[in-house]
């Protein structure tokens, strides 16, 4: 993993974050915090890696409702499998920004399909199939493969803090099944170093043959204020260093911040329409919070050389 910040350039976003490092990791100094506190958490959709026209995930089960509308008429003419077997990937898109805007009446749709389209399948099955995704799936508009969708400066910062002592994990609402075959390869973050939203299981039991498999139910959906409450089920420490892109990671950027020790929230501001995209929807309220309290602000088209990297 790298341990050079050598994709972002010189600035107050690099600078606030080398200056936390050092006076938190500086033995003696007044703000030094131990190994074992120094806690760093990151949100995965646009923040490690690329979340439009739509989050990576989300092409992944479209395939799959597709796959379903194909085989059974009635379910054509339902949301989302309609909106999936048409292609209509301005419903999916529509549905998560009124999530961040409040509005879950078309997510809920779209996550009892996500439930029922994986039921019964067991955990080493989904898995396999995730990997068959990233092995041959590419962005749309971008060109490249989805494993190459995440943000070069963010796999720097993770090794750099991995290699000063801190442990970092993915805060993310998205599966956690889902990141867990690949954040290893593109983030160097092992899979029990993963939060984030889960579908129920069941165990199994065949006389001789047993496993997991998921059932047509959330178990829970790791999401705004349900953020910190994983967090500490999970890790058992309050983070001092957060980082997150939208209105649904606010809860978990202030969980953070307020503590009487250094913290360091982060918001990835995406305002890169050359490399990137520039869109603010469903980050309206973060982005208030952040200028207001003074959190540290990304700006992808300033403060990173690299976006990705090379193809």
């Amino acid at each position: 993993m790298p341990t050079a910040l050598t994709s972002w350039a010189d600035g107050p976003a690099e600078s606030a974050i080398v200056a936390f490092v050092e006076r938190v990791t500086t033995p003696g100094g007044s703000d030094f915090v131990e190994p074992a506190d120094r806690v760093a958490v990151f949100d995965n959709d646009g923040t490690l890696w690329c979340e439009k026209p739509m989050p990576i995930q989300l092409d992944f089960i479209i395939q799959r409702l597709a796959d379903l509308a194909a085989a059974d008429p009635v379910l054509r003419t339902r949301q989302p499998w309609q909106a999936a077997g048409e292609h209509d990937f301005a419903w999916f898109g529509a549905a998560m920004v009124e999530h961040y805007r409040g509005d879950d009446t078309n997510l809920t749709l779209l996550m009892n399909a996500v439930t029922a389209a994986f039921d019964t399948l067991s955990v080493e099955d989904y898995q396999t199939r995730v990997l068959e995704f990233f092995a041959h799936a590419a962005h749309p508009t971008l060109h490249r493969p989805y494993r190459g969708c995440g943000y070069r400066p963010m796999v720097e910062l993770l090794g750099y803090l991995g290699d000063r002592g801190f442990t970092t994990y993915i805060a993310s609402g998205g599966d956690r099944d889902f990141m867990r075959p690949i954040a290893g390869t593109l983030y160097g973050v092992p899979p029990e170093r993963i939060i984030g939203s889960a579908v129920g299981l069941t165990y199994r039991d065949r006389g001789e043959d047993s496993d997991l498999v998921y059932k047509a139910a959330m178990d829970f959906f790791d999401e705004g204020p349900e953020k910190p409450i994983r967090i500490w089920s999970r890790i058992g420490r309050r983070p001092i260093l957060a980082v997150g892109n939208s209105n649904g990671d606010l809860p978990m950027l202030s969980y953070t911040s307020a503590q009487h020790r250094p913290t360091l929230p982060i918001l990835v501001a995406h305002d890169d329409t050359e490399r990137e995209f520039a869109y603010t929807a469903g980050a309206e309220e973060v982005l208030a919070r952040a200028q207001r309290l003074g959190w540290t602000m990304v700006s992808m088209k300033n403060d990173w050389l690299d976006i990705f990297a090379p193809a």
